[in-house]
């Protein structure tokens, strides 16, 4: 007959492991049944915005210019960059679609306004003061106009 293993416990020494050693757990207890979870920012339902173009801002750099949009970027941030560019199409297209999560970052740097009861919305990249332009990478910098 055969003897069973013995299990000898492993010392803590470099390369002694215990194949029985996991990660800790949570021991929360489980959510009652009928109670509902906070549900994350990004996966709220967002109301609609119908936004309009802001009279006057189409003689800057286009939003499509590739030198502009990385400054912006670099500054704002991709995702920022992309709801001004959603934006926009929807505020030339005369069409709405969800309140975008960097709203707040677009009014703070002036693309996007209230005008009353509506949002408006920079058709062109404006001109950067010095103060942003110092916060650019060196490479970037090159080639931009001061205000």
């Amino acid at each position: 007959m055969t003897k069973p293993h013995q299990i000898t416990e492993l010392s803590a020494t470099p390369g002694n492991t215990r194949r029985d050693d996991r990660p800790p757990i949570a021991m929360d207890p489980a959510p009652l049944p009928g109670v509902a979870a906070p549900i994350r920012r990004t996966a709220r339902q967002r109301r609609a915005l119908a936004p309009h173009a802001w009279p006057g801002t189409h003689d800057g750099i286009s939003l499509l210019d590739p030198d502009a949009r990385r400054r912006w970027c670099a500054l704002i941030g991709p995702g920022a960059v992309a709801d001004l560019l959603r934006l926009a199409t929807a505020a030339a297209r005369g069409r709405s679609l969800p309140r975008p999560l960097n709203l707040d970052t677009l009014a703070r740097y002036g693309l996007v306004t209230s005008d009353g009861s509506r949002l408006v919305v920079r058709m062109s990249y404006p001109s950067m003061p010095v103060t942003m332009i110092r916060r650019l990478h060196p490479s970037l910098r090159v080639g931009v106009d001061a205000s």
